[in-house]
């Protein structure tokens, strides 16, 4: 149901069953799914592609112009997954030249005044908090976390299942399946309450503990942790995922609860 006092650009393609509401604008280019409801005064501009079944708040601005100097008018898109939420008056830049897409998974949750800058790519059933500000490039694995009033460095990436704390200022890798908290931001532990609510054992949290012993409080640098790992504990998806995440970390990860940077 559109009502008649939205705007929808006759380019855009609407599925029969959606649900736009009052003063809501639909630009030229834009698609959205089956199912999806589009709150009063949201904004949903050229080169957004939203998923079944979203609901998008009043307020909400998708597939604005990048907030990037470099931007050139160049053709560029936002991707929204299925079953996503974004609340009253978050925001989400479309891409630039580099990547040419700004992605947002299925079934994720942005709360209120959030911000995704272009080029962020963010994974499914994620959960950023009310005001938390992604820089550009920013990549989220699925069954991330980001708490409130936190911000994240451009270029930032931050692994599956981990939890970050309120108000953290994120200028470091955040590995997966960790918690991470202080200022500056510091490993915290694992996140065992989320591993436990989606179903992983015992037996996983406690090899994921036992590999994050070596990284950050057996007083190893990081190549060093990462060579006793692979040859002293047992091959797991978990053991891959943290020793390829922490290999290709280009900004180098948190900081141990020492205060001491991983790596040194």
């Amino acid at each position: 149901m559109i009502q008649p006092l939205a705007y929808i650009h006759p380019d855009s393609k609407i599925a029969q069953n959606v649900v736009i509401e009052p003063f809501a604008i639909i630009h030229k280019d834009v698609e959205i799914g089956e199912g999806t409801w589009i709150g009063s005064h949201a904004v949903i501009n050229e080169g957004a592609r939203i998923g079944k079944n979203c609901r998008i708040y009043p307020g909400v601005v998708i597939s604005a112009i990048p907030q990037d100097l470099k931007f050139k008018g160049e053709y560029t898109l936002t991707f929204v997954g299925d079953n996503t939420t974004i609340r009253e008056y978050a925001t989400v830049s479309r891409g630039t030249e580099e990547h040419r897409r700004t992605e947002i998974g299925s079934d994720c949750l942005i709360m209120a005044y959030a911000h995704v800058a272009h080029d962020c790519r963010i994974g499914n059933h994620c959960l950023i908090g009310n005001t938390v500000q992604m820089a550009g490039h920013v990549q989220l694995g699925d069954w991330a976390i980001i708490s409130a009033f936190s911000a994240v460095h451009q270029f930032a990436k931050i692994g599956i299942h981990s939890f970050i704390s309120g108000g953290s200022l994120v200028r470091k890798d955040v590995p997966p399946f960790s918690k991470a908290a202080r200022e500056p931001i510091t490993y915290a532990g694992i996140n065992s309450v989320g591993l436990r609510r989606r179903g992983y054992t015992n037996e996983q949290i406690n090899q994921i503990q036992e590999i994050y012993r070596y990284v950050y409080l057996r007083g190893l640098n990081n190549a060093e942790a990462l060579t006793r790992i692979d040859l002293e504990l047992p091959p797991s998806d978990e053991r891959d995922e943290i020793v390829n995440f922490i290999r290709n970390s280009e900004r180098g990860i948190m900081k141990g609860p020492s205060g001491r940077e991983v790596g040194e």
